[in-house]
């Protein structure tokens, strides 16, 4: 036989007093770096990575291909095993 224990838990209120950390200077060049890469991010202008070139050799065969089937991407062999298990979990 056990012993059961009843707990009563009361509601604690915490207050946050101080912030903690190292105060962040505005004025820094990191943080105008931050803020300014901020600002392009919503805008949209932030780009990221290495630029395609349109006028590579891989970069022409990938739009041939996607004009050509419409399809983006690698090709996907249907009497794959995974492909057969999907399009019976999907019927």
């Amino acid at each position: 036989m056990s012993k059961k224990k009843s707990i009563e838990v009361a509601a604690v209120e915490l207050e946050i007093k101080a912030k903690r950390g190292r105060p962040v200077d505005p004025s820094s060049a990191r943080q105008q770096r931050l803020a300014l890469l901020a600002e392009r991010r919503e805008a949209g202008e932030l780009k990221r990575g290495r630029p395609t070139d349109p006028n590579s050799k891989r970069q022409q065969k990938l739009q041939l291909r996607s004009v050509s089937t419409g399809k983006r991407g690698r090709p996907v062999n249907p009497n794959s095993a995974r492909q057969q298990k999907l399009a019976k979990a999907v019927a």
